[in-house]
């Protein structure tokens, strides 16, 4: 009698007959750009409501987003699809799909706010598996797309979602030769009179001896640690040649100094503290980032910037400032201008943020018509780049704002900077608000955020790679477009971490994607836990070198079909760089006809990952690319 009973339950516990919710599977399993998925309400938490219908069940998710099932024993699935109405006002569109054993049996309409939600009934009969996929189909800002009221009818075992199959990571990069590489830019930008620190970035076995040809007056050399320290009186355009000699060989690279009003030439290369460490942050993790960034040898192929974002300040309030206004550190920070020196010591640069506004993003002390204190204070202490974020303005900004209203307060501290006797890297974070790539540059930003945050899901960076599909014509030397840190490695916003959730297919495209962007390349993870994956996809000179190619002309779509977009620049010397992205969240075959790129006639490839010369193409050339994967290609016309 028991063994039976055990058997009904067991059986009962895989076999049903009638209907069963998605949302009664295990929705954790949905990968989407935004949020958590949710069981029963929306991806904001409220009840699913659909053109002002609430649903009792449902899924609440977040377009890009892939839910993958095990279909079992069910035989139909039905569900009402629509935008939740929470984000009614914001012109949400998507589309949803659903795909059965890889074949795509519907797609919707393009879905908006405020609309019916579109009826879906599938047939599952001698299925095995299916997926329910939201698509973004317009600027993908509040996507908050509900499966309402979806169910499956099933005579036999219970429907199973699917976890992500596990991709392992793979390393593309070549170990670098024992004989000296030099990767540092070959371009770099100083106004006249500022402090120069200027690493020569090499690799190869130590000790390596370096060496410069015709190096400018007023600047000298450091022969066993590369760095170039000093300063320029003269406007003007100052050449000379580095060289790197051990004993397995030696290394040589002509460099051009542009003393002028326009730094920055090369986009920025470092680390920035937030999204590891969020306001978890303190002045021995900012010191472990430096010496990290110097025993990983990532400072050999010219990574720099170490940056402290929010949280190094005090609340508002009497103490958060001297008698005379001057801003002050917490008590997590208690030497900023030693801390500054110590990663001054390592040949690295420092950065900072605050706000312009009377509080940061974590409601601490900003700059508020303080602005000309703090520049003066940033350069004492010896920063070299700010990260100045508009959060806490909005509180003294007019409510109904003009365009000169969001410039502001970038021309306010820009000014200011402009008075102090370093050169700062402006990066002016505002997410994009009123086209700031349009007038960044004339604000004297050096780099501008053109989204919102990033995150470390598919979703989140495919959302943020085709917004930067049109502002191809904003950026150039020393004005660089910006769509946020790196999510690779150990991230989390702190003080807890996790893996990046980006497969490694996602990281290498991650990784291309930026650097064909001419994006800053500010590394996110904890600095002490970098694995070889991780370093693989940040020690990669031929991918480093389109990043900082000095002509900085970014990659614009020239084909964009069945799921495949290819980006094309062009390289100083006649060179191109050509990145050919699978979007879709299959396999695909992905080709690059020249010819939609201007090429014609025979043509050189050379994979950049791998370092390694394809041959000579005519008219077309295809791969095999992996969800969410690319290939990094030198093109060169013979």
């Amino acid at each position: 009698m028991k063994k039976t009973l055990m058997f009904l339950l067991l059986s009962a516990a895989v076999c049903f007959g009638g209907k069963i919710f998605l949302s009664d599977l295990d929705i954790s399993n949905t990968r989407q750009g935004w949020g958590e998925p949710m069981k029963d309400k929306s991806v904001n938490g409220n009840p699913i409501k659909i053109n002002g219908k609430t649903y009792k069940k449902g899924l609440g998710t977040h377009a890009h987003s892939i839910l993958e099932i095990k279909v079992g024993g069910a035989e139909r699935f039905k569900a009402l699809a629509g935008i939740n109405d929470e984000v009614i006002g914001n012109d949400a569109e998507v589309r949803f799909v659903v795909l059965v054993d890889g074949e795509k049996v519907f797609t919707s309409r393009k879905v908006k706010e405020n609309e019916k939600p579109v009826e879906i009934d599938i047939s599952l009969k001698d299925a095995d598996k299916m997926a329910l996929v939201v698509e973004p189909a317009g600027s993908m800002n509040f996507d908050h797309a509900d499966w309402a009221d979806a169910h499956f009818m099933v005579s036999g075992k219970k429907p199973e979602t699917i976890g992500r199959p596990e991709e392992e990571p793979y390393i593309l990069t070549p170990a670098p030769p024992k004989r000296p590489l030099i990767n540092s830019p070959k371009v770099f930008g100083v106004r006249p009179g500022s402090p120069v620190l200027y690493h020569v970035a090499a690799t190869g076995k130590r000790p390596i001896k370096f060496t410069a040809y015709k190096l400018p007056k007023g600047l000298t050399l450091n022969s066993k640690t590369g760095d170039i320290r000093g300063s320029l009186k003269k406007e003007g355009t100052y050449e000379f040649t580095v060289a790197a000699e051990n004993k397995f060989g030696r290394d040589s690279r002509k460099i051009r100094f542009e003393v002028g009003n326009t730094i920055s030439l090369t986009p920025p290369l470092g680390w920035n503290s937030w999204n590891c460490w969020g306001c978890a942050v303190d002045a021995d993790k900012i010191k472990d980032a430096a010496d990290s960034m110097v025993e990983s040898g990532l400072i050999k192929y010219g990574w720099q910037y170490i940056n402290i974002d929010d949280c190094w300040m005090k609340e508002p309030g009497e103490n958060a400032r001297d008698e005379e206004g001057n801003i002050l550190c917490n008590d997590k920070f208690p030497d900023m201008k030693g801390l500054v020196d110590y990663i001054h010591d390592k040949g690295l640069k420092a950065g900072t943020y605050i706000s312009p506004g009377p509080w940061t993003c974590q409601k601490l002390e900003g700059s508020w018509e303080h602005e000309m204190q703090d520049a003066m204070q940033f350069a004492e202490w010896g920063f070299d780049y700010l990260k100045y974020d508009w959060c806490g303005y909005g509180s003294v900004a007019p409510k109904e704002k003009k365009l000169y209203d969001y410039k502001k307060p970038y021309i306010v501290m820009q000014e200011c900077l402009n008075e102090a006797p370093r050169d700062i890297v402006y990066s002016l974070c505002q997410y994009g608000m009123a086209d700031v790539w349009k007038w960044g540059a004339e604000v004297g930003g050096n780099c501008w955020r053109t989204t919102g945050d990033i995150r470390d899901t598919w979703g989140s960076v495919s959302n943020i790679l085709n917004k930067q599909k049109p502002l191809y014509k904003y950026s150039g030397p020393g004005h660089w477009n910006d769509p946020d840190m790196l999510v690779v490695g150990e991230v989390g916003w702190g003080p807890n971490l996790h893996k990046s959730k980006l497969s490694p297919s996602e990281q290498y495209t991650h990784i291309t994607m930026w650097s064909m962007l001419n994006s800053p390349l500010l590394i996110g993870c904890d600095m002490t836990k970098l694995d070889d994956f991780t370093l693989n996809l940040l020690c990669n000179r031929e991918v480093l070198a389109v990043n900082q190619d000095p002509l900085g002309r970014q990659a614009r779509v020239v084909s964009s079909e069945n799921k495949c977009d290819v980006w094309f620049r062009e390289l100083e010397g006649g060179d191109y760089a050509a990145a050919i992205v699978n979007m879709d969240y299959m396999q695909k075959q992905c080709e690059f006809d020249f010819a939609k790129a201007g090429l014609s006639g025979e043509i050189e490839v050379r994979d950049l990952w791998r370092q390694k010369n394809l041959g000579t193409y005519r008219g077309v050339i295809s791969f095999n690319l992996p969800s969410h994967g690319c290939r990094m290609l030198k093109i060169t016309e013979k």
